[in-house]
Formats: structure tokens, sequence, C-alpha cells
């Protein structure tokens, strides 16, 4: 497993049967939305009767799948790969929890990565809804990985950043 999946799974946490996420979208496993994307054959036939609960395997599958599908989105900024592994991480997280499109919504704090302007895309990223009402805490530790390149896991730590 890959140090951006823990890092997701650790941000998603697990639940085997479906659920509304924060957004109210129905999801399963590691945070996969099953109002964006239907599964792919290979998928069902992993998953079986899914509806009854998942494992935490065909969950990690699930989330390496649509990982994917944020990198290859994220692949088309034309600075992705000019960004340290921390940075580029900062973007696959966001999109993976909000989205490409939600991402994209983030016009201000995208153009300030672009420009190396990690302060003002630290900033953006905790003064937007997602990180005021969302998940603020999460968004907290992005920001600050945006801002620093350094991954903060415990949320005490995280307590008296100031961003």
């Amino acid at each position: 497993m890959t140090e951006w999946e823990k890092r997701l799974q650790f941000h998603e946490g697990f639940k085997d049967k479906k659920y509304k996420c924060t957004a109210g979208k129905w999801t399963i496993g590691y945070g996969h939305n099953l109002e964006a994307r239907q599964f792919t054959l290979e998928e069902k036939k992993a998953l079986g009767d899914w509806e009854r609960g998942i494992t935490k395997n065909a969950a990690a599958m699930l989330l390496r799948n649509d990982m994917e599908i944020c990198l290859e989105k994220l692949k088309t900024l034309g600075y992705w790969y000019y960004l340290d592994k921390d940075r580029q991480y900062a973007l696959l997280d966001m999109c993976y929890q909000l989205g490409w499109d939600g991402l994209k919504g983030f016009r201000k704090m995208l153009e300030a990565i672009r420009t190396k302007d990690y302060n003002e895309a630290a900033k953006q990223c905790v003064e937007s809804k997602y990180g005021r009402i969302d998940t603020p805490t999460r968004a907290k530790r992005i920001a600050y990985l945006i801002k620093t390149a350094r991954w903060i896991e415990s949320s005490s730590d995280l307590k008296d950043i100031k961003i």
C-alpha cells in the first residue's frame, strides 16, 4: 500500500456498508461515492453482493481505482509534474473528497499553487466552505501540507498551527 493510499484511508475512514457522506452522497468503503461513479464489471465481480457489505480489501481496490481516475485528471494541470509529492498529494486528497469539478472550483487556490504562492493557497483552502464548515480538520491538515510540504496526522498537533 502506498503512503497516499494510507493517508486517504486515514481521512476517509472505512464503512463496510453504504452511508451518506458529509455532502449527502451515498458512499461505501473508503469514501467511494456511489452516485458519482458506477462500479466497473471487474469491480462488480470482485465486490459480489456489496449491498450486504464489503471487505477492507474490496474497499482498498475501489480506493485505488478512484485514485487513478483523480490522478488522470490532475495530470492535466500544466504544473502537476513540477509539484513536490506532498503538494501533489494535497490536490489528490481534495480531488478524491470533492471530485474533479469540486477541486476546479478552488480557482484562486489552484492559481496560487501554480505560481508557488503556497501561503495564499493554504489560506484559500482553509477559508473556503470546505475549510470552515465541511471538513475543517481535514482541510487544515491539507492546507498545512500545501503551505509547508509536511504531513501532520495528529489532530492535536494541528490545533496550535496558524495558516
